[in-house]
């Protein structure tokens, strides 16, 4: 068998490279040999390279794109060159010995293709460096900067991007994708349209997966400890994450049941919602592959979702891990529809579901040695065809799989633009066709200009638009926002969303506890607002927190618990949280002390009901400040009592300001980590194209605050064996910037 597959890849590539020729050049290759039926590798040195003889490109430009490269690895701008999506202090490219490959000229026209394959390829091998490189005259244009940033945001790309002024015509016409080793010269040459098993032939010929070195780090990682999910989010789009929608891409809808289906993609969720705006529900935790409850289930960037009436489900693309899921919404629980799991992974009993809940053993089906092109690979659109079948396209609609709905197995692929739209054509011009009843003008222009297909308009945007009720709502993903066209009133709006406590703490606000654990799994330090260090007398200790909104911002829903995350560690201990009225120091059951709150509530009118539900829902906004409370008991030592909140916040209106300015303003402001020129400026660029106001975008402003707490002894009582517990109050002022 191991023989087969080797005399296969072999062919593969004798045939591809039948066509290319010796150019002068010092790389490091290795090749397979079979010496007495036994499959060995061997690597020598030469002075060669191959490339593609359609391409030819001057050996000079070769040499200057490697020089180039190198040479502008230790700034991120100079007089020739620009980075993009790339932090100046980050370590991602200092591996002079590692196989990088470059991806040329994939980000001035619609190259979707071409990312698609260099992420899968970053999902198979950790150590590959990837880098992309653009020519252009000006490197540091505003409409590079612009497109750029669109295409990092649009494509979840988290490589760095080089971009020049050089001229490298050839290389740039011609050259899809460089293959270095060790950056000392050209391995491999491939065109832009090569095949993907060419591609990762290529590479896991050369490449060798690092081994972890035992050290400090390597101790910790016992086997009782579940590895960390850290996934890489793109680093010049980074201060959107804290906008309440970020690329918010496909819409469904619920007629029957007066709700909407929403994709907000880079924040790997479904944001279930009724017509008002009001969040009744969110589908996913995190980015990953995970089966479970709505507030456990781990997504990788949804994209398109059919909502099936009689089932109840909302099937979804769960479009980075190549995969159709189903979400049940009566049991709240999400399941993988496509792939199906493995045999060995159904095992029943009670140990084996354990392990599943503390370990994902669930594999994505792209980390497969095997390529297989009946799998589906990126998917993004979805539609429901007549026959009970699930059309399934990708984001070039040049592929089209074909789903039984019964079974979730795919039945026929079909290849060409012209051979899908012969299938799906009309389900795809009759989605697509609503946008047409809306006057152009009243458009962001980047929808007005959709993608088309094959002289049908707007069809790239099939999975982003939707009729509901007498509105026809549609997703601008540029501008972070959901419109609605009142097809009555001929009026364009957008949905002001409430109930954002149901979104709970996100994800990239919860950090690991120990620092250096979470630094072995690449996991970015987190910005803290406010530590400060008591020392108490053991006991239980009642917790106040006062934060102060930044100014000219305003809160835009009272803090909800659900956003509140508090955590303790050494010595301390969470209990309740510390009750607004003085507390009786006798103890007492928790039965008993329901009882009793049940006769204070018997006891009091309606009219005492009513302003007491007031003085709860406003308790936590006086003049736009918040306090959160916390109760904990401590022993003699030393403990940490963390806190986390997200806060949803807007700027308030400054009349002198052009919205540019107030853009600006409204990044620095969410963005507690840094003030990043890149990051702030193509952010603002992205968000100049929305049909929304700066002072209407709603943005999470995080919230981390550390008390460390030494413990003194207990003091002792008269007779000196009996201690004495203590109470104590701490009361903590921070102000947010």
């Amino acid at each position: 068998m191991m023989i087969r597959s080797a005399g296969r890849c072999y062919q593969m590539l004798k045939n591809y490279q039948t066509s290319r020729r010796i150019v002068n050049s010092v790389v490091i290759y290795s090749y397979r040999e079979i010496n007495d039926g036994v499959l060995g590798y061997k690597q020598h040195t030469h002075r060669f390279s191959t490339e593609l003889e359609s391409c030819k490109p001057p050996v000079s430009e070769i040499d200057s794109l490697s020089a180039l490269i190198r040479s502008s690895l230790s700034e991120i701008e100079g007089s020739s060159h620009c980075w993009f999506n790339r932090s100046a202090i980050s370590k991602d490219l200092s591996g002079k010995d590692g196989v990088f490959l470059v991806v040329v000229g994939a980000f001035v026209e619609d190259s979707t293709f071409m990312l698609e394959k260099v992420k899968s390829l970053q999902q198979r091998y950790s150590s590959l460096n990837v880098i992309g490189f653009q020519p252009c005259r000006a490197s540091s244009s505003d409409v590079v900067r612009s497109r750029l940033a669109k295409i990092i945001m649009s494509e979840h790309i988290t490589f760095p991007i080089l971009v020049s002024n050089k001229s490298l015509s050839e290389i740039s016409d011609r050259v899809g994708y460089i293959l270095f080793k060790g950056m000392e010269g050209p391995l491999l040459l491939h065109e832009k349209d090569v095949e993907f098993e060419i591609l990762d032939t290529s590479i896991k010929e050369i490449i060798v997966q690092p081994k972890e070195k035992p050290g400090l780090l390597h101790n910790l990682r016992g086997t009782w400890v579940k590895p960390l999910d850290a996934f890489k989010e793109p680093y010049l789009c980074s201060p959107l994450q804290n906008l309440l929608l970020y690329f918010p891409g496909c819409i469904e809808v619920d007629e029957v049941n007066e709700r909407l289906f929403l994709s907000d993609i880079n924040h790997h969720r479904i944001i279930v919602f009724d017509g008002n705006g009001t969040i009744l529900d969110s589908i996913g935790s995190s980015p990953g592959f995970e089966d479970g409850e709505f507030e456990s289930c781990k997504i990788m960037r949804p994209a398109a979702l059919f909502y099936h009436d009689s089932e109840n489900c909302l099937y979804f693309v769960d479009s980075e891990n190549h995969a159709i899921r189903r979400a049940d919404m009566e049991s709240r629980t999400v399941e993988t529809f496509y792939p199906k799991p493995n045999g060995h992974k159904t095992k029943g009993g009670l140990l084996s579901w354990i392990m599943d809940k503390l370990w994902s053993t669930k594999a994505v089906s792209s980390n497969s040695e095997e390529v297989d092109s009946n799998l589906l690979f990126y998917p993004w659109h979805l539609l429901k065809s007549l026959e009970n079948e699930l059309f399934i396209l990708n984001r070039s609609s040049d592929t089209l799989w074909i789903m039984d709905l019964s079974s979730g197995l795919i039945k026929e692929v079909v290849k060409g633009t012209e051979n899908i739209l012969e299938i799906c054509g009309p389900l795809i011009l009759e989605k697509s066709s609503l946008l047409k009843e809306i006057p152009s003008n009243s458009l962001p222009q980047n929808i007005a200009n959709g993608f088309s297909i094959e002289g049908n308009s707007h069809a790239g945007l099939v999975s982003s638009v939707a009729s509901f009720q007498d509105n026809i709502v549609i997703c601008d993903s540029d501008g972070q926002v959901v419109l609605k066209y009142d097809k009555k009133s001929k009026s364009m709006s957008s949905f002001d969303f409430s109930n954002l406590g149901v979104l709970g703490l996100p994800y990239w606000l919860v950090s690991p506890m120990e620092s250096t654990y979470a630094a072995g799994f690449g996991v970015p330090e987190v910005h803290i607002d406010h530590i400060q260090n008591f020392s108490l007398l053991p006991g239980r200790i009642d917790i106040k927190i006062n934060v102060e909104i930044p100014e000219n911002t305003e809160l835009v829903e009272p803090l909800d618990e659900d956003c509140i995350w508090r955590q303790t560690r050494g010595t301390a201990t969470e209990t309740l949280i510390a009750k607004n009225k003085a507390e009786s120091t006798e103890k007492v059951g928790v039965a008993q002390q329901w009882y009793d709150e049940l006769d204070d509530l018997a006891s009091l009118t309606q009219k005492e009901l009513d302003t007491e539900e007031d003085k709860t829902s406003n308790s936590n906004v006086p003049d736009g400040n918040i306090s959160i409370d916390c109760a904990v008991n401590t022993s003699p030592g030393t403990s940490e009592v963390i806190i986390n909140a997200a806060l949803y916040l807007r700027i308030k209106n400054e009349t002198n300001a052009s919205k540019e300015q107030q853009l600006a303003r409204l990044i620095n402001v969410s963005n507690p980590s840094g003030k990043d020129k890149s990051q702030t400026e193509a952010c603002v660029q992205i968000l100049s194209t929305s049909k929304k106001t700066p002072e209407e975008f709603v943005f999470l402003k995080p919230l981390h605050v550390r008390l460390k707490i030494n413990s003194l002894n207990h003091p002792k009582a008269e007779n000196s064996k009996d201690i004495i517990l203590t109470d104590s109050f701490v009361e903590v002022n921070v102000s947010l910037k």
